[in-house]
């Protein structure tokens, strides 16, 4: 994080009555708890906060400080739009009319990020945006009470699977530490975020396991929108499905493939060390870190997992020659 970058932030912020800070559509862990903290650390110098998630948030992260207060919208023009956790404009959700803006500010650690905002804090080499942000909120003085802590060690956790990730440094072990020491009740945190799944999910995995494929080194699944209607699982993701299939002995990338309305399919990569999904993502629109990608992909399902699969098996031969 350049100097530069803190001090244009906090010109910024400063003298801003009202900030809308919003993160990106089918919100995970970091980015619900980075829009969270940030949205703490503002209340707490004083301004009105809009948090907003065109998504909303899924219920397992509802023990989450001032999860209640998130908007699916703005209810007002704000002086201020910040940015957490988003690569580009679009994966915000939102139109720059329906937000009121373009934002101002964005804090990230995606390699892909645009930069979109007017001023950018990304950090690629970051763990997870929660990094980003704590590591700005020492910068300037920010007090990271109990409640920031959670939020940003929820990111934490969840961005690296449990620090089971090749971005996890002895630096991320060091503020996790810190950050329990806030208050942040780690095993609360390990548990809602990566461990508790409600039944709907765990009969949509089941679904998806059905349709397990598997050819050197790659696995993947399908959910059809018939797999979430029959096992009521509400929301538009894979439940995180693709967490599992990248335990599988062998696997060398792992995709879920997720059914849309309208005719698309949400792509979701992750690979072993060495290999970057995120170049794959972004020759499909779409975007991530060099273990963990995805993208939306105009389509049938039938048809975009064909063509995603052969250019997956291309890349994985060019990057890393016959294997098996």
């Amino acid at each position: 994080m350049q100097d530069p970058e803190v001090r244009a932030a906090e010109q910024l912020l400063a003298p801003a009555h009202s900030v809308l800070v919003i993160s990106h559509v089918r919100p995970d862990g970091d980015g619900i708890g980075s829009l969270l903290a940030f949205t703490l650390l503002m209340q707490a110098a004083g301004k009105r906060v809009f948090p907003v998630l065109a998504d909303g948030a899924p219920d397992r992260f509802g023990y989450l400080p001032g999860a209640e207060s998130i908007l699916h919208a703005p209810t007002e023009k704000p002086d201020l739009i910040v940015a957490v956790d988003c690569s580009d404009l679009g994966r915000l959700g939102l139109s720059e009319e329906q937000l009121g803006g373009r934002p101002d500010l964005s804090f990230d650690h995606h390699a892909t990020n645009t930069y979109f905002a007017g001023v950018n804090i990304v950090v690629p080499a970051a763990a997870a945006t929660a990094e980003v942000l704590y590591d700005f909120a020492s910068a300037v003085g920010f007090r990271i009470d109990t409640a920031v802590a959670t939020c940003l060690l929820t990111g934490l956790v969840t961005d690296t699977v449990g620090f089971r990730t090749e971005n996890v440094t002895p630096k991320v072990l060091r503020l996790a530490a810190t950050l329990v020491e806030r208050g942040a009740p780690l095993a609360e945190v390990y548990d809602r975020g990566l461990n508790r799944r409600s039944i709907p999910a765990a009969r949509f995995w089941g679904r998806g396991l059905s349709s397990l494929g598997w050819d050197d080194g790659i696995a993947w699944a399908s959910l059809t929108e018939a797999d979430r209607r029959a096992a009521g699982y509400v929301g538009s993701d894979d439940a995180d499905l693709i967490n599992l299939l990248t335990t599988l002995d062998g696997a060398l990338v792992a995709l879920v493939f997720v059914e849309q309305p309208g005719g698309r399919v949400k792509v979701s990569w992750r690979s072993a060390a060495g290999v970057d999904v995120a170049r794959l993502a972004q020759a499909f629109g779409g975007g991530g870190h060099e273990p963990a990608a995805g993208a939306v992909i105009d389509g049938a399902l039938d048809q975009v997992r064909t063509q995603v699969l052969s250019t997956t098996r291309s890349f994985l031969h060019t990057s890393l020659g016959p294997h098996a």
